[in-house]
């Protein structure tokens, strides 16, 4: 399910998240005609392990905060958390997607909800989908010469384009 706040339009310019604070997927697609998309950037930001879990947070922060500044996107659609094998772990990619909601917000940009398995139902039509379908279905959707790597950024990828098959 999509969760819905405040999109009053079809978006022209999408930032799609993977939440995470080791690994933290981005990327930034805009659509440039019917079904034709361009490809801004997209990447995988791996925080310092070493650093304090509050640093990471700041580098997470500090990420969002120039992506929203550079490229002003309509709507960030950001995936939500669905399990957490370490009870740990999960309380911190949750904290980690407080901060890009809270940057999100602070840069007044919309923000959306969706689940992995709604991702790959609209991307390849099935919710149990392989991440290989995925990501396939992502490089032909975006006339990638590649499959996006690391996964991380295949996903924020594939997020970010459910972001305008969403809001049409």
């Amino acid at each position: 399910m999509v969760y819905q706040r405040a999109v009053s339009m079809q978006p022209r310019c999408v930032l799609g998240i993977d939440p995470g604070f080791g690994r933290l997927g981005y990327a930034v697609v805009e659509l440039a005609g019917r079904e034709k998309y361009t490809v801004h950037t997209y990447g995988c930001l791996e925080t310092n392990k070493d650093a304090l879990f509050e640093q990471r947070l700041v580098e997470i922060d500090l990420l969002m905060s120039d992506l929203c500044k550079t490229f002003s996107p309509d709507l960030v659609m950001v995936e939500q958390l669905f399990f957490a094998k370490n009870v740990t772990t999960g309380l911190q990619v949750a904290h980690a997607r407080g901060v890009v909601l809270l940057a999100a917000t602070k840069a007044n940009i919309p923000v959306q909800d969706i689940h992995p398995q709604h991702v790959k139902q609209a991307l390849v039509g099935n919710g149990a989908a392989q991440k290989q379908q995925v990501q396939k279905m992502t490089q032909l959707m975006l006339r990638l010469k590649e499959l996006p790597r690391p996964d991380d950024a295949a996903d924020a990828l594939a997020i970010a384009l459910c972001g305008f098959l969403h809001n049409r």
